[in-house]
């Protein structure tokens, strides 16, 4: 039995022996089918490893995939490669704020949040990521009750994202109408909450010379100048409550709202477009890059108390990425900065915008 047992072990851990290596490709002979889970361990994850003895149908997932890679994700090797390694582990440091502003022909009313801080950590392998933060405002303090969720998925041909933001108090009010003469203010402002969600599709049209994930994923090297149009589709909901009565009489009386009590809800669809381009300082070393994008469509606004559609209006979005990555073998460090903004026309002669912005630090390590 040893003898007819291993001559087949042998042909299955060999790429020289063309007749069993068809056997391999489907289950190794006197092998579990399980064995190929062990083989991947071992081998440090190398998917792509000829040695390994997949079954069936893990072998139709990974021609799947495979068939996934080359279409979605391929590029031209002069202009982006891989970094040759599946797992990245890094530490982050996440903080966003928001602003919102009101303006009136002759006058304003502006705030901001306080910066809500995030730190932890990640581990990826390949597509797949799983991490923890910490709030870490509760180390000082922890003036508002705050949610974020945000999924990113990039390849060479398009990106899809998502961000969910949601708070309660912790805004700075910095100028109210004419109060103060109209001059900067800083007032505690906390009867507010809001509500943000987006979702960005969009397409690379430069995709085999230009790399989003170089910039903002770490799994590629840019190594020349690229950039690239974008085009795609945008979706936005947003609720805001703001209660302006408990501030002192003696702010109340420069009010420019025509009732202290402003709500905001809508849901808007829009089509959007832009540029995206990568500065190569050096191959595989420092990569620069900037990406702005603009939208336009179509906005429902509802009444916030029936939460039934009231009027249409045209909608205004952007969104700016700004990223710088440094490379050094197996470790990278990054900081990354985004935007995205939101121009209501209200009615009368009220217009408001407001903004989400976010800053990201990384440090990691890929092998």
């Amino acid at each position: 039995m040893l003898l007819t047992v291993a001559p087949r072990m042998a042909a299955c851990g060999s790429v020289t022996l063309e007749a069993d290596t068809a056997k391999c490709d489907t289950c190794c002979d006197n092998v579990g089918c399980t064995y190929w889970i062990k083989q991947i361990i071992d081998n440090g994850f190398r998917i792509h490893d000829p040695n390994v003895c997949y079954p069936k149908f893990p072998r139709f997932c990974l021609n799947v995939y495979n068939w996934g890679d080359r279409t979605f994700n391929s590029y031209d090797r002069n202009y982006v490669v891989g970094t040759g390694k599946n797992w990245k582990l890094q530490g982050k440091s996440y903080n966003w704020m928001e602003t919102s502003m009101m303006f009136f022909p002759k006058t304003e009313v502006s705030m901001h949040s306080d910066l809500y801080s995030d730190a932890g950590f990640s581990l990826s392998f390949m597509a797949v990521s799983v991490g923890y933060m910490w709030n870490t405002n509760k180390l000082f303090s922890d003036p508002t009750n705050r949610r974020t969720f945000s999924f990113d998925f990039t390849c060479s041909r398009f990106s899809i994202n998502y961000q969910s933001v949601s708070s309660t108090g912790g805004m700075i009010l910095t100028r109210f109408g004419d109060f103060n003469d109209g001059h900067h203010i800083r007032y505690k402002f906390s009867d507010c909450s809001t509500e943000s969600k987006t979702f960005d599709a969009y397409w690379f049209f430069n995709n085999y010379h230009y790399s989003q994930a170089a910039a903002y994923s770490y799994s590629k090297y840019q190594l020349h100048n690229a950039g690239t149009a974008l085009v795609g589709f945008n979706f936005t909901e947003q609720h805001m409550r703001m209660n302006f009565n408990a501030l002192p009489p003696e702010m109340l009386e420069h009010s420019p709202l025509d009732n202290n009590l402003y709500s905001l809800d809508y849901r808007s669809y829009c089509a959007m477009g832009g540029y995206a381009y990568n500065w190569v300082l050096k191959p595989r070393r420092w990569l620069i890059n900037a990406t702005g994008m603009a939208a336009i469509g179509y906005r429902q606004l509802f009444n916030s108390e029936e939460n039934r559609k009231a009027r249409t209006q045209l909608a205004n979005n952007f969104r700016i990425n700004l990223a710088a990555v440094y490379n050094h073998r197996a470790l990278f460090a990054a900081f990354t900065m985004r935007a995205n903004g939101f121009l209501n026309y209200n009615t009368g002669d009220m217009t408001h915008f407001n903004t989400i912005l976010s800053f990201t630090a990384a440090v990691g390590m890929r092998f």
